[in-house]
């Protein structure tokens, strides 16, 4: 559960960042709007991806694991498809390619702190 709720953070806050940071991401500035596509892109972290991942096992063996950012690419995507054009816009391929990067970075940083506080009160 905690890893759940690490991703979500992470998407929240890696939305945040890369709408301030990079060019080419927009959301219309509402809060709500900011938490639903880190909402998403969480679930779909959580969810989707690790069955992602046992899918494409060998192309990831054989780039060295690079794929995976090509996974975190098309979920980053799918999350801007649920929710373009008025309420959340990534336009071009090096904005969705920093995004992809900013999301999963958060992602891990949030889940590992969730977890590390999980582990030190037991």
């Amino acid at each position: 559960m905690k890893s759940l709720l690490g991703q979500i953070i992470g998407g929240i806050a890696g939305i945040a960042l890369a709408s301030y940071l990079v060019q080419g991401v927009y959301y219309d500035g509402n809060f709500i709007t900011l938490c639903l596509v880190g909402l998403i892109l969480g679930i779909l972290n959580f969810f989707i991806k690790p069955a992602l991942e046992i899918i494409t096992f060998p192309l990831r063996l054989l780039t060295l694991n690079l794929f995976s950012l090509v996974i975190m690419m098309g979920l980053v995507w799918v999350a801007d498809i649920i929710f373009a054009p008025s309420y959340f816009e990534i336009t071009g391929i090096s904005a969705l390619f920093w995004t992809s990067l900013t999301v999963w970075f958060l992602g891990v940083v949030f889940d590992t702190a969730l977890t590390s506080v999980n582990t030190s009160k037991s």
